[in-house]
């Protein structure tokens, strides 16, 4: 091993990710680790990609849509076909999000209505059994 290449213990470490995390995304094609004898060594290139895939599950990226993202960097234009694409689909996703987080602050405000009316009912029944 040279200090380009890391193992998968090293990578394990370096990213908080299990070994069989790295091994699916690697049959995922989103990995491409050297093999040296039953030893998978990963490269710079490899660490780059695993940054941009966990950066992109942490949005909500799916997997094929980070696959597809990561695959338009050799379209040779110096990635601005990546680039374009990266901020159309990210535009759409933090759309979503937001959606998401409307949708929840609703669903939440809904929740806290409902242990107020609750905590009402809870007050007013046991003021009623202690003066009863």
């Amino acid at each position: 091993m040279n200090s380009e290449t890391m193992t998968i213990r090293q990578m394990c470490d370096t990213f908080g990710v299990t070994p069989r995390t790295l091994r699916f995304y690697e049959a995922k094609e989103l990995l491409f680790p050297q093999r040296v004898g039953q030893k998978r060594l990963f490269t710079k290139r490899d660490r780059a990609r695993l940054k941009l895939i966990l950066r992109g599950k942490r949005f909500g990226f799916s997997l094929e849509e980070i696959r597809q993202l990561l695959d338009l960097y050799y379209k040779g234009d110096s990635q601005l076909h990546q680039l374009e694409q990266t901020y159309d689909v990210a535009r759409t996703r933090l759309k979503d999000m937001e959606q998401q987080r409307a949708e929840l602050d609703s669903a939440i405000d809904d929740f806290q209505d409902q242990l107020k009316w609750l905590e009402e009912m809870i007050v007013s029944m046991g003021t009623t059994r202690k003066a009863g």
